[in-house]
């Protein structure tokens, strides 16, 4: 249609997503594998159905306190790379490059390895070359030995061919992550209903009695884990400049596809407690697959392995559309490699961004360092989503001349709570990982100074 051939001037990419693109979008960033294991973590502190199922809940509401919080922000800055321009506006430039440093550096190259590896080992268990345990390469390098295993290659493969179908067009890209997405919601919600209508071999029973020990401590600990399970509900805005009418498609996008994922993570943890006692549940390493099994036998334990392994494809097809569009607008404000700062002429694409983020992830998915990596800059990646939070106070007081075409709900509370239980998530990764926090704060900090010679470089006129 004419409509999404519109190119938007300043940035010539191709403004071609709607409104259910940005719902599928949404959707799409945050349904990987974690639900279809985190709930055990869950079950091993909080053993009792009701309090599980209210840890979910409640997870999702103050996701979704942050959805509509970004949803004021997305409408004031229709603009492509999101929360790099929250943090700019708010606070100055120095603050949003530093997110886009650490996204790029670890946080979403980092989320993109670990997807795809995660993409492969799923992958491994039916066609057993690309299984984490089969060893492809063994290199010795003095005192360390490279290994490369077939579920790397998987992973490896898999972000290429990502790639390369988002390289060719936004409506490739879109159109196969709305696929994906499609898929993985219709087989979840085939699962659920299956479950719901088959004999049940646990009776769920809310009102059994609390377990004993402090429960709000639990509570708080099952809620860490199910609010990283939500985590990537704010990649649709790094997307915004592609979007028809943003001001309006933005909010409804992040608002709707957060309310849908709530559905179907509690819907899901029904049919697991209808599934399985709380004690084999907490005993399962991967509950989903466990849960059907006890529900439809070994068959139904596979057919979900299938589900996941395109839930986890589409996760990482997702990250792979949203992310580069980030660095292109960093780029552009003379703050990262000028070469990123081109949109191919003929895709209308952030076509170097794409592979230079892609290649980088590559990189972490062979050397097999993401994992660490992504450890120590969790504790910076929940730190800047407290001050996007608290960058719906400071612009309102900052900029209250800008029309503001979508208010966030409940203000000033529900970006309060937001704010609040993202300050939760710092103390406790501080608490649990203090070394860990220390050094990505250091890692995040390395930034100053290559933010401080690009700078210096735009104005100078130098390609950096």
């Amino acid at each position: 249609m004419s409509s999404e051939r519109r190119v938007d001037e300043s940035s010539e990419l191709v403004r071609g997503l709607g409104t259910r693109d940005a719902s599928l979008l949404t959707i799409g960033s945050v349904i990987g594998t974690g639900i279809f294991i985190t709930t055990a973590d869950i079950a091993r502190v909080l053993p009792h159905p009701a309090l599980i199922l209210l840890v979910w809940v409640a997870g999702g509401l103050l996701t979704l306190a942050g959805a509509l919080s970004y949803a004021e922000l997305g409408a004031l800055y229709p603009s492509t790379g999101g929360i790099y321009h929250y943090l700019k506006e708010a606070y100055g430039p120095l603050w949003g490059f530093l997110y886009g440093w650490a996204c790029f550096l670890v946080i979403l190259s980092g989320g993109i390895a670990a997807l795809a590896v995660a993409f492969g080992e799923y992958l491994g268990s039916f066609l057993p070359f690309f299984s984490t345990r089969h060893i492809v390469l063994q290199q010795p390098l003095g005192a360390f030995t490279w290994t490369v295993s077939g579920g790397q290659l998987g992973a490896t493969a898999a972000i290429v061919l990502l790639t390369a179908v988002n390289y060719v067009g936004l409506r490739q890209g879109a159109g196969l992550q709305n696929l994906l997405t499609v898929l993985k919601v219709g087989s979840i919600g085939l699962f659920v209903a299956l479950g719901f209508l088959v004999r049940a071999p646990v009776e769920v029973t809310l009102r059994e009695a609390l377990p004993s020990g402090n429960l709000l401590a639990a509570f708080g600990v099952g809620m860490i884990a199910a609010l990283w399970t939500y985590d990537g509900w704010y990649g649709t805005t790094f997307a915004a400049g592609e979007m028809r009418d943003p001001k309006r498609n933005l909010p409804r996008g992040l608002i709707w596809g957060t309310l849908t994922i709530l559905a179907l993570y509690v819907l899901l943890n029904l049919v697991y407690l209808r599934a399985l006692p709380v004690a084999a549940m907490a005993a399962s390493p991967r509950i989903g697959e466990t849960a059907a099994e006890a529900l439809f036998g070994a068959a139904g334990g596979r057919l979900l392995s299938v589900a996941v392994l395109i839930s986890t494809f589409g996760c990482l097809a997702a990250t792979i559309l949203y992310s580069p569009r980030i660095y292109l607008a960093m780029a552009r404000d003379g703050v990262f490699f000028r070469s990123l700062a081109v949109v191919h002429p003929r895709h209308r694409t952030p076509g170097r961004s794409l592979w230079a983020q892609s290649a980088w992830a590559i990189v972490l998915t062979l050397s097999g360092s993401y994992e660490q990596l992504y450890t120590y800059v969790v504790f910076a990646a929940v730190l800047f989503h407290v001050g996007t939070g608290a960058a719906v106070f400071v612009l309102r007081r900052k900029r209250p001349e800008l029309k503001r075409p979508y208010r966030v709900w409940g203000y000033p509370w529900v970006p309060a709570l937001f704010i609040l239980a993202s300050v939760a998530l710092v103390g406790n990764t501080l608490l649990e990982k203090p070394v860990e926090s220390l050094l990505g704060l250091g890692l995040v900090a390395l930034g100053v100074p290559a933010f401080v010679l690009w700078r210096r470089r735009a104005k100078a006129g130098t390609v950096a």
